[in-house]
Order: C-alpha cells, then sequence, then structure tokens
C-alpha cells in the first residue's frame, strides 16, 4: 500500500511540475533535460528543479534598480540621437551601428567616447596596476567579485583597504555568495572591523535553498574614485598568480579604464549594491568630469536575470554575424545555444577565418566533455579549435575582425548568457583589438590543434561522456 502511495505522489509530482516546466516556454533543450531528469529521478529531480531550475522572472529584480540612475538620461538622449542618425555621425572610428544599437536598446549600455585602456595579461599584470590605483584613491573604492580568497594576495588587498579607510577614503566590496564562500567568518569581521562596507551578494543560508542559489555574481568590478576601472577575468586569489600548482599557469585577460566608460562601470557597482543593500549613491563626488582627449569607443554592458534580454548572448551573436574577415575567440567554457552555433558554422563555410581557444586541462569534467561534443560539426564547418595546454586557460575574449573586441568575465556558454551576473567591455578600437589578437597569437603557441580525423577516431566511452555531459549541461 506504501509502495503505491509513494508511486502515485512522485507521479503526481511529475506531472504537476512538469506542467510549470512546459509553461515556462523555455528552449526546448532545456525543458527536455528537465523533464528526462524528473522521470528518471523524481524526488531528486524535485529537489534540483527548486534550487536550481526554477525560472527567475526580471520584474523580481527590476523593482530594485536604484531609482534616478544618472546615467538614464543619457541612455534616453543617445536613444533619440541613434534614431535620428545624429549619435555615430561625427564617428571616425569603426563603429558599427547595428551593434551600438543592439547594446544601448537592449542592454542599457550607452555609447562612450573618450577612454583610454591597459590592457592587464595574468595576474602579475593586473594585481600591480591594481594596487597603484588602490594605493591613490582619495574618495571611495568599489571593488566587487566572484572569487576573493583570505589568502596572501587577499590579505595584501585587505590592507590596503583597510589603510585607504583610516585616509577618510570610503571602501564598498561586494562578494558573492557562492564564488567566496571559502571565506572564513573572521576576513569578513576584519574587513567590518576595518570600517571596510563588506556585503554578500545572494548569501548562501544553509539550509534555507531558493532558486537564487543557482544566479550567481560573476562580475569582477572595481571603480577608483569615479576616474578608473577594472574588469575582466581575474578574481582575487593565489591561484590568479600561478601560485596554486595543481593549477599551473594562469592565462587570463583583464582591461583598466580610464574615462568616460569607467561612469557606466560605477553606475552597474552603484546599481548591484542598490539591489543588496538599498543604500542609494549619486552625485558628482562618484561622477567626477573626465579629463581623456583620446577617442576610442567604449561600451560597458552588464547581463543577468535582471534583464528583460539575454544582452550578453545577443551582442556576441550579432558581433560574429557581422564580421567580414575573421573571428577570434578565447573562453574557457564553450556550451553555446543554437543560434551561436549556427552562427559560426555559417561564418566559417563563408570563407572567414574562425578560431576557438578553450580550456585543454579541465576544472571541470562536466563541463570539458560537453563542450566536446559541439566540435565535430564546428570543424567540418571549418572552424579552428585549439586546447591551452600550458596551464589553465580563464580569458574570455571575443574578436571581430581588426575592429571590435570584446573582454569582460562573461564565458562562451549557457550559464553565463542565461544564469550569472555578468559584464563586458566592448570595444571598438583597431589598436586595442590588433594588441588582443597578438596575444591570441602567441596563446596559438601554447595549444594543440584538434584535426577532425583524429576527433573522429575517439573511443565510444568518450563519445558517450560528451553526449551525456551535454545533455545535463543546460541544466547548470
Amino acid at each position: 500500500m506504501i509502495w503505491y502511495f509513494l508511486l502515485f505522489t512522485n507521479l503526481l509530482q511529475v506531472l504537476i511540475l512538469g506542467r510549470v516546466i512546459l509553461l515556462e516556454n523555455r528552449t526546448p533543450v532545456k525543458t527536455m533535460a528537465w523533464l528526462f531528469v524528473l522521470g528518471l529521478l523524481p524526488l531528486l529531480g524535485f529537489a534540483l528543479y527548486i534550487v536550481l531550475g526554477r525560472k527567475t522572472q526580471s520584474s523580481l529584480f527590476c523593482r530594485k534598480h536604484i531609482p534616478d540612475n544618472p546615467l538614464a538620461r543619457t541612455i534616453s538622449q543617445q536613444q533619440t540621437d541613434l534614431k535620428y542618425g545624429e549619435l555615430i555621425s561625427n564617428q571616425t572610428t569603426i563603429l558599427d551601428k547595428k551593434l551600438v544599437s543592439l547594446l544601448l536598446n537592449g542592454g542599457f549600455a550607452p555609447l562612450t567616447s573618450h577612454n583610454h585602456i591597459e590592457v592587464l595579461l595574468n595576474g602579475r599584470e593586473k594585481f600591480k596596476v591594481l594596487f597603484n590605483a588602490l594605493e591613490g584613491a582619495s574618495h571611495h573604492i568599489h571593488l566587487s567579485y566572484f572569487i576573493f580568497k583570505d589568502d596572501e594576495i587577499g590579505e595584501d588587498v585587505l590592507k590596503i583597504l583597510a589603510r585607504k579607510v583610516t585616509e577618510g577614503v570610503e571602501v564598498r566590496v561586494l562578494l558573492d555568495g557562492m564564488g567566496s564562500l571559502s571565506i572564513s567568518g573572521g576576513f569578513i569581521k576584519s574587513m567590518r572591523k576595518a570600517g571596510i562596507q563588506a556585503e554578500w551578494f545572494f548569501p548562501i543560508r544553509f539550509p534555507y535553498l531558493t532558486s537564487k542559489l543557482n544566479l550567481r555574481y560573476h562580475r569582477k568590478i572595481v571603480v577608483v574614485d569615479g576616474r578608473t576601472g577594472f574588469l575582466g577575468g581575474l578574481n582575487i586569489g593565489d591561484e590568479y598568480l600561478s601560485r596554486d600548482s595543481k593549477l599551473g599557469f594562469w592565462r587570463d585577460t583583464h582591461i583598466k579604464l580610464v574615462g568616460e566608460a569607467v561612469h557606466t562601470l560605477q553606475s552597474i557597482f552603484l546599481n548591484d549594491w542598490y539591489f543588496v543593500t538599498r543604500q542609494k549613491y549619486n552625485g558628482v563626488s562618484y561622477y567626477p568630469q573626465t579629463n581623456i582627449s583620446q577617442n576610442l569607443p567604449v561600451q560597458i554592458l552588464a547581463s543577468g536575470p535582471d534583464s528583460n534580454w539575454t544582452s550578453i548572448l545577443q551582442s556576441f551573436f550579432s558581433a560574429i554575424t557581422m564580421a567580414r574577415h575573421s573571428i577570434y575567440i578565447e573562453t574557457p567554457y564553450f556550451i553555446p545555444d543554437e543560434s551561436l552555433i549556427m552562427a559560426l558554422k555559417t561564418t566559417a563555410l563563408s570563407g572567414l577565418d574562425v578560431r576557438l581557444i578553450v580550456q585543454g586541462m579541465p576544472e571541470s569534467k562536466l563541463t570539458y566533455w560537453a563542450m566536446h561534443s559541439y566540435f565535430e560539426d564546428l570543424l567540418k564547418a571549418g572552424v579552428k579549435i585549439f586546447r591551452y595546454m600550458r596551464g589553465t586557460l580563464h580569458a574570455k575574449i571575443l574578436l571581430i575582425d581588426n575592429k571590435l573586441a570584446s573582454v569582460g568575465s562573461a564565458n562562451m556558454d549557457l550559464r553565463s548568457f542565461l544564469l550569472d551576473f555578468e559584464i563586458c567591455a566592448f570595444i571598438y578600437d583597431q589598436s586595442v583589438t590588433e594588441h588582443l589578437k597578438q596575444n591570441f597569437e602567441l596563446d596559438l603557441k601554447e595549444c594543440n590543434q584538434i584535426v577532425l580525423k583524429e576527433f573522429q577516431d575517439r573511443s565510444v566511452l568518450q563519445r558517450l561522456k560528451e553526449s551525456c555531459s551535454r545533455l545535463f549541461s543546460p541544466l547548470l
């Protein structure tokens, strides 16, 4: 009797939850994956869906955006100017009107003209320049990271921040509740005791698990005095300085920004801070006038569950389809949606030089196997794929021809596109793009190229691992 009751309960649960999943209008692949899990493992599938699977409505976040955002007026004016052809009419650079419009209208990313960019390769370059900027702060330091560890480099950062507080500098730190979970309670207490305003973004509080557990703050942002900004792929931890023997050499890319684009970066941070604390900060002290004369157009794009559109996915797709000569992609995780697969295959079949560098030494076997399931079709279309073998690849770069570069925190995968809070800089500049392309070509020397015929000879067991990992990858 108990057996029949449990069977009936499980069947009812699958039917009810299955109806909910169907009505959410997800992609067919994601819907089928969840229905498969529910049918195969009803009880476990139910728990996984509650924690990881429920579709989050952007309306739950929108009303928590900071009121009177100082960039709202700029965005509104630029949308009007773009409509009448005035926004980029005076630009002598290689701006693409379609992409600029997409980022502005879909991602609320204003176009900034006067900027200076410094490309920082790997941890040593990033932390040297970052420390110099932190030491020079006179009014505020805003810092947000997915991972912040209480190891040697973490302690070094803490010492600088604590000292700047004693000098009268406002310091605000925002950390992801999952990515920085390894930080000890004492480390956070040390921050707050030193006068640093430290807060968690979606803290993990067991056993109260909700769908927010799967929504992570993956952005890496630093803003100093509203004039200097940093973003990219590097978190704060010793491994990012290649100090972890298991991970080996850590290959990553970050950028330092000075100029108008820093105001966009500032707005994104302060909106995130308001979302967590309900504290509002505006005014000239946080948005000072910039004095950069160099014409270097940049749009800073933020995307996440608080967006009405999948802005970074849409922007990557648009950038790839606008390419005329070459597409270079560097990403540790490559689990794209069907639109990006089609775009890459179509451009490669059209004769463009399409190259992809991915991790050769996996951090996660599931994502490593899953991304290999996409390779055969891409190789057949003419996409050149390389595995980085020197150490751990963590750079997230998209280069289009010699005119556009995207650098940020977003991987070329479904998690970054659909679940995580991400940030990318779209840089319309030939010199920056060529500089990043030169570094891309240096990375190729540390890679093994995947050859189609050899790849097709892999074992049945390996193919099975790839197929199963790909089936479950939309759930994560």
